[in-house]
């Protein structure tokens, strides 16, 4: 049933992408990353109460056709997993050169490096505190 909450759940708004340079500047500019064999993730807290997500794929990564699928890729992994990545959070996902990427990597790959710059930067800010 369309507008039904379980398919609301999967959803992905515009709300939940980062669009403007100037909000990618500023995750860049926090300095908090993980990376692995497959994604490098820049990632800085939010006052937003949702968690966004910005692609940044380099032309290393092929033709428009093989980048746009990496695109693909990683907003129905953030897509699928919004339940279980840190809420409140900014972040910027840049894939790694690898032959062939796939979801369920990408998927379990975004999870793992969100939770750890989400622990990074609770840590930081209890630090300061």
């Amino acid at each position: 049933m369309p507008g039904s909450r379980s398919e609301l759940e999967f959803s992905f708004p515009a709300e939940c992408r980062i669009r403007s340079g100037s909000d990618f500047d500023r995750v860049y500019a926090e300095k908090q990353r993980a990376g692995d064999d497959m994604l490098l993730i820049f990632g800085m807290a939010n006052q937003l109460g949702i968690s966004r997500i910005g692609l940044s794929v380099s032309k290393k990564h092929g033709n428009a056709v093989q980048r746009n699928r990496r695109k693909r890729l990683l907003r129905e992994a953030f897509r699928l997993s919004r339940k279980q990545i840190p809420i409140g959070f900014d972040f910027v996902l840049i894939p790694r050169v690898i032959d062939t990427p796939t979801l369920k990597g990408y998927r379990s790959s975004l999870i793992r490096l969100t939770k750890k710059i989400a622990r990074r930067q609770s840590a930081q800010m209890k630090k300061a505190d």
